[in-house]
């Protein structure tokens, strides 16, 4: 597997949810980008799934507290 197919296969791992297990992308319109825009739309992603995980922890947190007040 070469560079440009690495980032790729990234790629889509970093875009599927728990409902798609496989992403297709088109092989023809990525043929467009170089490697190193694919490696700044793989660092876009890991960027902004990171962030959603803090998001939804500090959303998870907050319900949490807020059962826990209830409950005494």
């Amino acid at each position: 597997m070469n560079e440009k197919e690495e980032i790729i296969r990234d790629i889509k791992v970093l875009i599927s949810t728990a409902d798609e297990k496989s992403v297709e992308i088109n092989p023809n319109y990525l043929e467009y980008f170089s490697i190193e825009e694919l490696n700044e739309i793989r660092d876009r992603l890991v960027v902004k799934k990171k962030s959603i995980r803090e998001i939804t922890s500090d959303f998870l947190d907050e319900i949490y507290d807020k059962t826990k007040k209830d409950e005494i």
